[in-house]
Parts: C-alpha cells; structure tokens; sequence
C-alpha cells in the first residue's frame, strides 16, 4: 500500500486487526519516507531503524494472538527532549550531543507497553527555548508547507514530521506554547494537557513549574488515543497527578449543544493578522451553528503573560540547568586548566546563544537583591492571571481564540530580535501559567499556510477539549490536507 501515511490511527489500527498491514510494513514505509525526504526537512536528529523494526516484529506478535491493544503496532517519533534508554538523548544541543540515557523516560516507557514503535527522535529548540526551532545545534527545522519558512517551536520537529506524513503522530512538550504554537503553523491538532497529566519523569527540564508533555497529531481522535496512553500518575514525579478523566476517546461524539464558549475580544486586535481572525470567527460561527452559545468575555491581564513568563521561565532554567557542567556527563571542555576554567569554557562552548540569555537573565532575577522585585512579583502577577481564567470559566465551559498572531513566518526573519520572537507566544503563554489544557487545531490557510484555532479549558477539560475538536473536524477538511510535496509515496 502506497497511502499508509495517509491513514489515521484509527485507519491503521482497523488495517492492523483485520491482517491487511502488518505492524512491519507500516513501519518499514515510514522510515522509507524518512530516509526520503528528511534531508531536506531536518525534523529527526536521530532515526532508529533497528530499535523499530525489532518493536514491529514484536508487534506482529501479539497482534498474530489477538492480544493487541489499541495503539499496538503503530509507530511514532519522540521530541528529543525524552530520555531513552540506549537511545541518544541530545535536547538539540553541543551540551548533551553524546548523552545516551541509561533509562527510560516514563512517558515513552508506557506509549512503547501501550505497543507503540519508535521511529526515532525529533529536532528541536536547544534545552525548549525558542519558537521557530532554530536554535537547535543540529539546524533548524523547515516547515513543510514551505521550506523556507519556520515550522515553530520548539517542538517544530514533532510537527514538521508528522506534517509531512514521516510519522503518524509524535510527541512534543509545551513551555510556553511549544506544542500549540508548532501544530498550528504546520496545520495539526497539538495538546498541552493540564500541568502535572502526564508525568515529567526523564523529560529533561526547562521550568519545572511550566513544562507539559503531549502530543502533535492529524486529528482530535488521533490525539485523544495516544494522550490518553501518556497520562497516569506517576511516584516518580512528585508533581503528578490522578486525572479524574482518563477515557479521552469515548467522549468524542458528545455533541456540542448547549456548551458555551467565551471568546476574548482583546485578542482580535490590529497584532492579530486580519487572515487569521477571520479563519478564526469563522471556526466559531461553525460551533455555533452546531449550537454552542458563544459568548464575549475579558482577560484581560493577559497583557502580562509575556513579562511574567519571561522571567518565572528562564530563572527556573538558569536552576535546571546548571547541573551541566562538564562534571558528570556531557560535553566538557578541553584541557581545562583548574575547576572554574572547566565549568566556565564547558558551558560557554556546549549552550548555544539563546540558552545562554535565559540562564542570565534568570539568574539575575533570583539574584539576592533582585528577587523580590522580580521572581516574587512575577509569581505574584501569575497567581493574578490564573485566577483571571478561573472567573471567566464561571461563565463559560471553554475558550476560543487565537494559536498564534501570525501564520509561518521566514527563517530567520526574526532570531536577531528575541523581543519580537516572543511576542510569538502571545496567545499561549498564560495558559502554561494558569497550568491549564488547551489544544490548538487547524481552521483554514493563509496563502498556502495553515492557521491554528486555541481552545482553552478548565483544569482537567482534556476530553471536552477533544471532544469540541473532533466535532469541528467532523464538519471541516482543514486537518486532512498534506503539503503537497509530500502527499505522495
């Protein structure tokens, strides 16, 4: 079959049960593709052929038993921020360019004993920071919608892969935005569940406060199977957490009758471009024909999402990272001449300039005089955001608004001005800093470039999220088109 990539994961799990595919072939055509057409899309830093075919013959096993579940046999690729054991682990940096984890990360362990197979793991933004995926030692990423564009970030290689039909679904995580904000260049369904969902454990850390892991797919039903997979508790994490809802796929056909969506007026200004909020009320108009109630609603302190992120994310980073040092493992420097030589010339050579930034500016933040004025008021400012979210949901069940103020934009149009690279992440931040679910699906084009609708949740709204999406893709083609250079086998 020439038109695997073009089959969803359901399309492929029915191929599977009735003896039609074998879990083999499907995974021998996506690392085809990849060896194909990857060199010119630089989503994968590593491909792993002989773990996948191994975890594809094992598949066939169990699906020759009848024993398989769901997502047996079905392959994906992992942002290269998860640790893998026996599998280079680099978080698209010099620093950690020879680390191979001597373990698993739990949401790769529970996604490989769901029966997923491993296709290899995914360029991204050194160490998550950026939203264009270039500043990723290993290059940037190219969006396959047009290569001379950026796929954003940083999990532009999860949604540049799976736009371009080399895998079926991938992982990602959100900082900031880093999965909603990629899926909606690339024109995927991304989600960003709520914080502590799914387990951190061996996802090598940005802010620890702010990182999610999720998943960048075609379709709502595609994401609801594999996300579902991702969440449990997990001791190991101390920050995870038991979801009430787990069952994500049984909910998507609930009707959307009756539930009220609060779209933000102050975020359709004259910074949002006038396709995109066209694309946008329209995908409203389309709920409220279904009979959604929408509603105008204020947040109106999302002004100080940017400030405040801008300074929680970066001091937890310059934390998180100073356990690279040239010490234990990673990149160190050459001949040092005493301790502080290896700290200092290990970094500065291993972390790329965007890293570096953070690391500064968060430690000035936590500095002993500047703390209070900074990363107190900066926490103070966030608990002040969430609870603008918490007021609006006491009206309405969800939010609609903008992924992102612009489609695609050009490759390094913007990596000299990192203020107006932020300004990126305009519409997602805050939700990262409320800790919230959102998901971000495709809801039209813009000269040949996809735009992104957000819906924003309540704590623990991940199937309602699915569920208003998937309504919305039953009644629109926007989530079945594949750039056209890659349509084909």
């Amino acid at each position: 079959m020439s038109d695997i990539h073009q089959l969803s994961l359901a399309q492929l799990r029915n191929k599977l049960d009735q003896k039609k595919l074998s879990s083999t072939e499907i995974t021998q055509h996506f690392l085809e593709r990849i060896e194909r057409h990857d060199s010119e899309i630089n989503s994968f830093i590593t491909v792993s052929p002989e773990l996948a075919l191994q975890q594809a013959k094992q598949a066939d096993e169990l699906i020759a038993r009848n024993e398989a579940s769901a997502l047996t046999g079905i392959p994906i690729a992992h942002k290269d921020i998860f640790c893998t054991d026996g599998l280079r682990t680099t978080c698209g940096s010099k620093m950690l360019d020879n680390f191979v984890p001597p373990y698993e990360s739990t949401v790769t362990q529970r996604l490989a004993e769901a029966g997923m197979i491993t296709l290899g793991k995914l360029n991204m933004d050194e160490f998550a920071m950026g939203s264009s995926n270039e500043t990723s030692y290993y290059g940037p990423v190219r969006n396959p919608w047009d290569l001379n564009r950026t796929p954003g970030g940083s999990s532009g290689g999860s949604a540049a892969s799976v736009a371009a039909r080399l895998a079926p679904v991938a992982t990602g995580t959100d900082t900031g935005g880093s999965i909603r904000q990629p899926a909606a260049h690339c024109g995927l369904t991304g989600i960003k569940p709520t914080y502590g969902t799914v387990s951190r454990w061996g996802m090598i850390a940005f802010a620890s406060s702010l990182d999610q892991a999720g998943v960048i797919s075609h379709s709502a039903e595609d994401a609801a199977l594999v996300l579902q997979a991702m969440m449990a508790r997990d001791p190991k994490d101390s920050t995870s957490i038991t979801h009430p809802n787990t069952q994500l796929t049984q909910q998507l056909t609930r009707d959307v009758k009756g539930l009220t969506i609060g779209v933000p007026e102050s975020f359709f200004d004259t910074s949002l471009n006038a396709d995109i909020a066209l694309a946008i009320r329209a995908a409203i108009t389309e709920l409220e024909q279904q009979g959604a109630i929408i509603k105008p609603i204020s947040l109106d302190l999302n002004q100080h999402a940017i400030a405040c992120y801008y300074v929680i994310a970066p001091s937890e980073a310059s934390a998180n990272l100073s356990r690279f040092d040239g010490l234990r493992y990673g990149y160190r420097c050459a001949n040092p001449t005493d301790l502080s030589d290896l700290y200092t010339r290990s970094r500065t050579e291993a972390f790329g300039d965007e890293v570096k930034r953070r690391i500064l500016v968060g430690t000035y933040a936590l500095s002993s005089g500047y703390y209070d004025a900074y990363y107190k008021k900066a926490q103070q400012v966030r608990r002040l955001i969430r609870d603008d979210f918490y007021r609006a949901f006491q009206d309405v069940d969800l939010i609609m608004c903008p992924t992102t103020p612009s489609t695609a934009f050009n490759l390094g149009e913007k990596t000299d001005d990192p203020q107006l690279m932020y300004l990126e992440d305009m519409y997602t931040l805050a939700i990262n800093l409320a800790g919230l679910p959102a998901l971000s699906m495709p809801c039209g084009f813009s000269q040949n470039l996809p735009i992104g609708a957000q819906l924003i949740g309540p704590t623990f709204s991940e199937a309602r999220l699915l569920n208003v999406a998937h309504q919305y893709q039953q009644a629109t083609e926007h989530h079945k088109h594949t750039p056209s250079k890659y349509s084909e086998a």
